[in-house]
């Protein structure tokens, strides 16, 4: 059986799969309706950085994406933190220091979203700062600062896909700070 991966975005299209025949195939076809420009291996795409390694590896990172939304929110010369979110945080709805532009936190939060998909580490204190959408608190920002602080810190973390041999059996290593 083989696997064919098509993803269109608007007038952007990726096309992978397991057989390259195949993806030759279907390109070709595609091609006799669409005017296709083939522009080889994916480097990037809304935001995903794809960097191919030498021992066939891939990395996906948001490097550029999170820097320039580090430059929106006035914090490329923040200093970096080195966790998302510190232990004792405690957020509440309740509050008299409503945040003077929840357009902004909506905003930032939302990119932060974007951000988890290739920084799955920040996913908790993400989803912990979205709660908060409808009415943000000044206390809610400074922890959205606290993420994009060390987000800076960790600009080209990203997603490392390795390859496995199907002769071996698969080994799943998960890592996990159950706090």
């Amino acid at each position: 059986m083989h696997v064919v991966y098509l993803l269109v975005y608007v007038d952007d299209i990726i096309l992978t799969g397991s057989l390259p025949s195949l993806i030759q195939k279907i390109t070709y076809k595609l091609n006799t309706t669409f005017s296709l420009k083939q522009l080889g291996h994916l480097d990037y795409f809304l935001g995903l950085e794809i960097k191919y390694l030498p021992n066939s590896s891939i990395l996906m990172t948001q490097t550029k994406y999170i820097r320039d939304l580090l430059h929106k929110t006035n914090m490329v010369e923040a200093h970096s933190i080195s966790s998302p979110m510190v232990s004792n945080c405690k957020l509440s709805r309740h509050g008299d220091d409503a945040f003077h532009d929840p357009t902004l936190y909506r905003y930032v939060v939302g990119a932060l979203q974007y951000a988890t998909l290739t920084r799955p580490e920040i996913s908790f204190v993400v989803n912990k700062v979205c709660q908060f959408m409808a009415a943000p608190l000044d206390s809610h920002w400074t922890v959205a600062k606290q993420i994009l602080r060390y987000l800076k810190g960790t600009l080209f973390h990203g997603l490392l896909l390795q390859p496995t041999s199907v002769t071996k059996p698969l080994v799943i290593q998960a890592f996990c700070d159950a706090d």
